[in-house]
């Protein structure tokens, strides 16, 4: 049986479930290098499988708190700001986005944020092999008729499949780091409203199908150093090291699933995607939040995109018709209580993460293990992630500058 859309969320087609099928056996393929008998594509192939659902990270980015010189508050400005923040820090499998609305006196302010950890490869298939369908999965997400205009640009009845991919790529995906898309002049980051203004589903490069099937692969493998006796397991810092992806090791999502594949396969496991394979949440502790010092209406915390325990979709936050914002929530943790302006403090407390199936199997064989050198413990700050915080930072400072008073020439 092919794998379903993730969480269910749609009724595929047979020609369009053969057609997301065909996607994720070309990006296994293009990983030939990494293949092991400990991960199998085919979940098929596993009999009385077991469901791994501990395979888990924080949502929130990890990268600018390895960096020192930021304070939380700094942090949570910084991924807060709009298509920018997320774009540049939104890079562990979930991203968000702020909706804004004016209250009454006209001043704009956090109405709710809406949570996605869609994966840009499946819209994208959507996009290319069934535009009534993309056009359905986008209106009823979004809660409003979506125009062709926003998906491709024009109607794309009289286009073919390579040219709906490229106009979907410019106007709602980006390239997905995918260089044959920036050669035909895709931008990185889509130009369109539709998925900046909102999480329509992810387009950070580093949060695809590719980045996450590469890095279970990575991990399902049995590591170990040459010790004095024999060898011993390695860590997840030599691991990464060896690789020479250190970078990899400062976020929350990449030693998390590395660790996860690994420590199945020295259990004596074999693993595959479960199905549906997806990149799911995992909970949020609506006790955090209140209003009006009562627990937050309950239409105001809508999960969607999925099936339960394969949500894809989060939204918190007053609907329109209501005289609330967001910013009248109260957020309340280990640090205190304050007002919920935006994204950051929520996704900090939701754990993101794939299922996995696990079968046992014939562990590894001391001719099998994956050898890497000794090495320390791996210093983020050295490893030039903080650079791109740091730009980051100099473009939200300038942009939020307070501007001088304009200058009045004596004597008027």
């Amino acid at each position: 049986m092919p794998y379903e859309s993730p969480g269910r969320a749609d009724a595929l087609s047979d020609d369009l479930l053969t057609a997301w099928n065909d996607t994720i056996a070309r990006v296994f393929a293009g990983l030939g290098a990494r293949h092991t008998r400990f991960f199998t594509i085919d979940f098929d192939a596993l009999a009385d499988q077991e469901i791994v659902t501990n395979i888990s990270w924080p949502g929130d980015p990890a990268e600018p708190t390895h960096c020192g010189a930021f304070d939380e508050a700094t942090i949570r400005a910084l991924s807060d700001w709009g298509s920018d923040g997320r774009h540049a820090l939104q890079n562990e499998y979930c991203e968000y986005a702020v909706v804004q609305r004016p209250d009454r006196s006209g001043r704009l302010r956090p109405k709710r944020v809406q949570i996605t950890t869609e994966l840009r490869e499946y819209w994208s298939c959507l996009a290319v092999h069934d535009p009534d369908g993309l056009r359905q999965a986008a209106s009823s997400t979004l809660g409003r008729e979506v125009r062709w205009e926003e998906l491709y640009g024009i109607d794309p009845g009289g286009l073919d499949p390579v040219e709906r991919e490229l106009r979907f790529a410019v106007a709602v995906a980006g390239t997905g780091g995918r260089q044959e898309l920036a050669d035909r002049g895709a931008p990185r980051q889509p130009r369109g409203p539709l998925n900046r203004d909102n999480a329509l589903f992810m387009t950070h490069p580093i949060n695809g199908l590719d980045d996450l099937v590469y890095i279970v692969l990575f991990g399902a493998r049995h590591f170990a150093v040459r010790a004095a006796d024999g060898f011993r397991d390695a860590t997840i810092d030599e691991i990464f090291t060896d690789e020479g992806a250190e970078v990899l090791a400062c976020r929350h999502a990449d030693p998390r699933a590395a660790t996860g594949a690994y420590d199945a396969v020295r259990e004596g496991n074999l693993i595959a995607f479960a199905n549906p394979l997806g990149m799911y949440l995992r909970g949020l502790e609506a006790e955090l939040l209140s209003f009006g010092g009562e627990p937050l209406p309950a239409h105001w915390i809508r999960w969607g995109r999925g099936e339960e325990g394969a949500y894809q979709r989060l939204e918190v936050g007053p609907d329109d018709g209501d005289d609330a914002f967001l910013d009248d929530i109260v957020f309340a943790d280990d640090r205190g209580e304050a007002p919920l302006t935006g994204g950051h403090q929520l996704v900090g407390k939701i754990d993101v993460g794939p299922l996995i199936a696990a079968v046992p199997t014939e562990p590894a064989g001391e001719h099998e293990l994956h050898v890497v050198a000794e090495a320390g413990k791996i210093d983020c700050a050295r490893t030039g992630v903080c650079t791109a915080v740091q730009a980051l930072k100099r473009r939200y400072d300038a942009a939020t500058a307070p501007k001088p008073a304009p200058r009045v020439p004596p004597g008027s």
